[in-house]
């Protein structure tokens, strides 16, 4: 799977036939152009407002404006900029989502979690998945969560340049800002949630109390986590390192980089069913509008 988000996408030229092709009506290849981007517009999303379901909604809205906006694509930047300055928009502008009706402080986060017991795991036997990936579940929630005490723009800059590993060119274009800038926010965004992960997360600094396998269970019974509808943790998965790489940059100011392994060994999450959703998106009215489909 090619990352939109590297400096150089080897497959540029194939994405600008399929463009043109798509915008004459060519089914086939908008089918193949949409499905390029739509998990990594998933991914975005779901970082966004943390409910994956609000992440399907957040990712039709986009691809419907990218489908009926198709015919305005002149060729003036790379179409995978144009994408994504549609889906940064629109996340940066969207109504609130469930996830984030009140605001959070980390401060609040903090004192969220430490209100939750420490307590052993649940017996195997009454739950209908592995532990490890209950315990894995906990630890994808909570650090889910945490992002949405980042403000809507830190959190995309976050989550473009280290989650999915945009470059800070890249990230720059898609958010009309310099590089230099795009980096500076980067920065920022790093060291709030280092420094909230330094003083409160075990996994980040072993003086912490706080343990994923202890938590768990109290996540279940405040319904953080259901063993029974698992958000974010499924038992085969790919890990966003393994799909998006890794972004190369210098950092003006050293920062602890363990905090931000921790997301990038999130799911690479895919939509339940990346064909049937699309095709069902272009049955929509004012996408068959805007559209002739051969």
């Amino acid at each position: 799977m090619l990352n939109p988000f590297r400096e150089i996408v080897q497959d540029d030229a194939s994405e600008t036939e399929l463009v043109e092709a798509a915008k004459n009506g060519n089914r086939d290849a908008l089918e193949k152009l949409v499905l390029t981007h739509q998990a990594w517009i998933y991914n975005i999303a779901v970082r966004m407002v943390f409910h994956p379901h609000d992440a399907e909604e957040v990712t039709q809205e986009i691809l419907v404006k990218v489908i009926t906006k198709l015919s305005t694509f002149k060729g003036q930047s790379k179409f995978r900029t144009w994408v994504y300055r549609i889906a940064a928009n629109h996340v940066l502008n969207m109504k609130r989502r469930s996830a984030e009706t009140s605001e959070m402080t980390f401060t609040d986060y903090g004192s969220a979690i430490d209100s939750i017991p420490d307590a052993d795991l649940p017996d195997p036997t009454s739950v209908p998945v592995a532990l490890p990936i209950l315990v894995e579940e906990a630890k994808n929630s909570c650090t889910m969560g945490m992002l949405l005490c980042l403000d809507r723009k830190q959190r995309l800059i976050f989550t473009l340049g280290e989650i999915l590993g945009a470059t800070d060119t890249v990230g720059g274009e898609v958010l009309e800002m310099t590089a230099a800038n795009f980096r500076q926010s980067l920065a920022r965004a790093r060291r709030d949630l280092h420094t909230f992960l330094n003083n409160q997360c075990g996994l980040v600094n072993t003086s912490n109390s706080c343990r994923c396998p202890k938590k768990t269970r109290g996540f279940i019974q405040d319904g953080h986590v259901d063993p029974h509808r698992l958000l974010f943790t499924q038992e085969h998965f790919e890990r966003v390192r393994d799909v998006a790489g890794e972004a190369v940059r210098e950092i003006e100011e050293v920062v602890e980089q363990q905090h931000v392994s921790l997301f990038r060994e999130h799911p690479f999450l895919q939509p339940a069913d990346e064909i049937y959703w699309l095709r069902r998106l272009l049955q929509l009215e004012d996408v068959r509008r805007s559209l002739r489909l051969n």
